[in-house]
């Protein structure tokens, strides 16, 4: 018999749990949550940063048969590589120079009950065979044993990551995807919301307010519709820093949407409008593709001058010759279709500050200007954290990179 979630149950739960919104996508949300909750099923829950996913496993696990045990959260993507098989399932004692006595580990510590893998997405490759394996069999064995553990858990996983996509590049494993996503729940982006936006703005706007003790701020119209206009790519999280800043600095009074301009309480002005597909300049990324061109080309006629110098004397070089020029190929290729595709449509062929209108005009560009592959590396890396404001997890996700990856590189680079 087909189970059906009523509306009353959907208000008692977000009131349980302080979620506020009545949109249709947040209520469809909640309601394929408890749909799924009595049932001992993996779930997958997608959504953006700053979404509120880590509220949904607490309504799983409340409305489950486990309810009486422990919900264990565990943050994948705040763990380092090197310790995350050791917090996540253990080790004994002299396992490594550090272990001084045998550890339990968070499925242990869960054992019964529910165990929440936020960001499962940043696990390495080598712990989510282990976890495949958790999922399948219920075993896993500590650190530095060879006696398997037996648990009995649910597990109910979350990312921000594009998980199929990871899958094709090679990052996450394909059996392990669809053995989470049993059940896929999606958080949706504050954005898709619509009025909840106020909804959620004047609860903080006026829980601030008393907590403090200071006046509250009261609203025009035209900037409760610039809130909802507005993106909000940091979504709840983002929303709640702006309207707890505006509480403070604008008590007692009326703020408008030329409030909002003026004191820059969003990001820019032209922010203020529907969202839609982030419009980045790539002119700077077409002068570093353009500067690794031209390096490659000099080393090719430089390797092709030495083997005609001394032929006999290099008979491995002509690999290394293919295998330049191809790459320069390959380069030249990407050039002409690959950021073609990517730019703006508004961009024309002469976007390199008005000077390189095709490849063949590499030939055109100063020696003195090439770049080492460090250096059109931190430059790539700092032009994304600058687009991105210098969120990590934006920036990250526009290199496809890790987190951990991003965070090397940028004590590399001393950015």
């Amino acid at each position: 018999m087909e189970r059906k979630i009523t509306q009353d149950q959907v208000n008692k739960i977000k009131t349980k749990w302080g979620i506020i919104g009545e949109s249709e996508a947040i209520d469809k949300t909640v309601c394929r949550t408890l749909m799924v909750a009595p049932y001992d099923m993996t779930v997958l829950i997608i959504g953006e940063s700053g979404t509120g996913k880590e509220v949904l496993p607490k309504i799983i696990h409340d409305n489950s048969i486990r309810r009486h045990k422990k919900l264990v959260a565990v943050n994948c993507g705040a763990i380092p590589e090197g310790t995350i098989d050791s917090e996540l399932f253990g080790h004994v004692k002299g396992a490594f120079t550090d272990a001084t006595s045998d550890h339990r580990g968070y499925f242990e510590t869960a054992d019964g009950g529910t165990i929440f893998l936020d960001e499962v997405g940043e696990m390495p490759l080598a712990t989510q065979a282990r976890l495949l394996r958790v999922l399948e069999t219920g075993e896993f064995m500590r650190v530095g044993s060879s006696e398997p553990k037996t648990v009995n858990l649910r597990v109910v996983a979350a990312t921000n990551k594009d998980l199929a996509k990871a899958v094709r590049n090679g990052q996450f494993r394909e059996d392990l995807y669809y053995r989470l996503s049993t059940v896929q729940i999606d958080m949706p982006p504050l954005r898709e919301r619509g009025h909840d936006i106020w909804l959620i703005t004047r609860y903080f706007l006026n829980n601030f307010s008393r907590e403090r003790k200071i006046d509250k701020v009261d609203f025009a119209q035209d900037a409760r519709e610039a809130f909802e206009r507005y993106s909000w790519p940091g979504n709840v999280r983002q929303l709640k820093n702006v309207a707890e800043r505006i509480a403070l600095f604008e008590a007692g009074k009326v703020v408008t949407e030329q409030t909002l301009r003026d004191e820059h309480y969003l990001p820019t002005i032209n922010a203020l409008t529907p969202a839609g597909p982030p419009q980045f300049d790539y002119n700077s990324d077409r002068a570093q593709l353009f500067g690794l061109i031209y390096s490659l080309k000099q080393e090719v006629e430089q390797l092709k001058h030495a083997m005609k110098q001394q032929p006999a004397a290099l008979p491995h070089i002509t690999t290394d010759v293919d295998d330049l020029t191809r790459l320069a190929t390959v380069q030249s290729h990407y050039d002409e279709v690959s950021i073609a595709e990517a730019e703006p449509a508004h961009m024309g062929r002469g976007g390199l500050s008005g000077h390189v209108t095709d490849v063949s005009d590499v030939d055109d560009i100063d020696a003195h200007e090439v770049k080492t592959l460090d250096q059109t590396e931190r430059e790539t890396i700092k032009g994304a954290l600058k687009r991105n404001s210098g969120r990590r997890k934006a920036t990250a996700r526009e290199l496809d990179i890790s987190e951990r990856t991003l965070y090397r590189k940028i004590k590399q680079y001393n950015l």
